[in-house]
C-alpha cells in the first residue's frame, strides 16, 4: 500500500502486493525507480507498517530541492587555469565556446586534407611529418578565413551548392571548387591560361585576392 500528499501523483499496486511484502524489497524497488528517473535528490519517502503489518509508503517530492535546481537549471561552472586579472568571466566564456573552432579544424585535418597514418622510425621524422601538416592546416584556415572577410560582415555568398541557396564558404567547398581549375600548358609565344569553367571560380579567385590576369575563359 502507498500512501501520497494530495497533488502528487502514486502508484500504489505495488508495496505490499505478492512482489514487493516486505520493506527490504520496497527499498530496493524504490532506489532503482529514484536512479532510473533521476529523483533520488528530490525524493523523500518512508515505509511504515498498518495494523496487519502490510508495509505503507508514502513519498513525495522536496519543493526546497526543486526550486533550489530550479534556480540554478540552465547554469554550469567552468574550471580555467586563467589568472582573474587576464580574463573575466564572459571572457572564459568566450574562450570556452571557441573550441568548437579548434575541434572542426580536426574534422579538417582528417577530411578535407585527407591525412592517413604514416609510420616513421625517428621523432626528427615525426617532428617534420607534423610540422607539414600544420603548414598545409594553415594555408586550408587561411583561405577559409581571406574569402570570408572578403565577402564582409554577412560572410556568405551563392554558387556553391547546387540549389543557389547562400552560405558561408568553408575551405572544403572553396577547394572543391577551385580544384577543377585546369591549366592549359603554353609555349614561348602563347603563355600558360587557367581554364575556368564557372562563375563562381571567378569570384572566389576574385575574393582570394589572387592574380587573373592570365586566366581566360575557355572559346565557344
Amino acid at each position: 500500500m502507498i500512501g501520497c500528499p494530495a497533488g502528487h501523483a502514486a502508484r500504489h499496486r505495488s508495496s505490499g502486493g505478492r512482489h514487493y511484502k516486505t520493506r527490504e524489497k520496497i527499498v530496493a524497488r524504490i532506489g532503482v525507480i529514484a536512479a532510473k528517473r533521476r529523483v533520488t535528490s528530490c525524493l523523500r519517502w518512508t515505509v511504515t507498517d498498518n495494523e496487519d503489518g502490510t508495509p505503507v509508503l508514502a513519498w513525495h517530492f522536496d519543493t526546497g530541492v526543486l526550486k533550489a535546481e530550479a534556480v540554478v537549471d540552465g547554469w554550469y561552472a567552468l574550471l580555467t587555469s586563467v589568472p582573474a586579472d587576464q580574463a573575466d568571466a564572459g571572457q572564459t566564456l568566450i574562450h570556452y565556446k571557441g573550441q568548437g573552432a579548434v575541434e572542426r579544424r580536426y574534422h579538417d585535418f582528417k577530411g578535407p586534407l585527407a591525412v592517413a597514418p604514416v609510420f616513421v622510425q625517428h621523432n626528427r621524422r615525426v617532428a617534420a611529418l607534423i610540422q607539414v601538416i600544420c603548414l598545409a592546416l594553415l594555408v586550408f584556415c587561411l583561405i577559409e578565413r581571406q574569402v570570408r572577410r572578403a565577402l564582409g560582415p554577412e560572410q556568405t555568398m551563392s554558387g556553391l551548392y547546387p540549389d543557389n541557396r547562400r552560405v558561408r564558404p568553408t575551405g572544403r567547398m572553396v577547394f572543391y571548387h577551385l580544384g577543377e581549375l585546369t591549366l592549359r600548358i603554353g609555349n614561348i609565344t602563347d603563355p600558360p591560361t587557367v581554364q575556368i569553367t564557372r562563375g563562381v571560380q571567378l569570384h572566389l579567385l576574385d575574393l582570394l585576392d589572387t592574380d587573373i590576369g592570365q586566366t581566360r575563359w575557355p572559346q565557344t
